[in-house]
């Protein structure tokens, strides 16, 4: 039995090939909006093999990438390593974080790594959120996958922007709602980006 909790479920996903969301390079919106934010401290949740973490260290940003999976972990080490960008990365569950980053970032990316998270934890995620960033951060989530239902399996684990909003609604204010014209072709409307700011 699957149990998203633990690190080697992920660790043989990464083993046996099975990342369907990996886009073997950086996201083309997060690429975009590094050009139009002020430069700052940056963390990536769920970074994967960290091709968003490599280019956001080379545009200036300073970056911790954090992932779950020791293989992950090592791909975006040489990765980093090969293109000389300087990136804080962790091996570890993000849920063990806030003991040492508490009010430490400026921004946490968020490209799914929500959906892959067990469902009962949701709630736990926007507290780790809220005491990662400083007053006044920000969340750049490209929320993703809209119109899957939650109770559907998975991961990816289905999202809906009602939840996104309520769960986010006492703590937040939204910046930026909107759909993006570069999603890749089977992710066109099924990734919404909406960006919320600590209060």
């Amino acid at each position: 039995m699957k149990n998203v909790n633990d690190f080697e479920y992920w660790e043989n996903i990464y083993l046996n090939n099975d990342t369907g969301w990996d886009l073997g390079a950086a996201t083309p919106y997060i690429e975009k909006i590094s050009d139009k934010i002020k430069k700052g401290k940056v963390i990536i949740l769920g970074c994967g093999r960290g091709y968003d973490a490599v280019m956001l260290a080379k545009k200036g940003f300073e970056v911790t990438a954090v992932d779950f999976s020791p293989s992950a972990i090592n791909f975006l080490n040489n990765l980093a390593d090969k293109q000389g960008a300087l990136v804080n990365i962790i091996q570890k569950d993000i849920f063990s974080l806030i003991d040492n980053y508490e009010r430490h970032f400026d921004y946490v990316i968020e490209q799914t790594c929500f959906c892959a998270i067990d469902t009962k934890r949701r709630s736990e995620y926007e507290t780790l959120v809220n005491k990662l960033l400083k007053v006044k951060g920000q969340l750049i989530g490209l929320w993703f996958p809209i119109g899957k239902e939650v109770a559907e399996s998975g991961p990816p684990y289905g999202v809906s922007i009602d939840e996104i909003k309520l769960l986010f609604s006492k703590r937040w204010s939204i910046l930026r709602e909107e759909y993006s014209n570069l999603s890749i072709e089977k992710r066109k409307n099924r990734e919404k980006i909406i960006i919320f700011e600590k209060l």
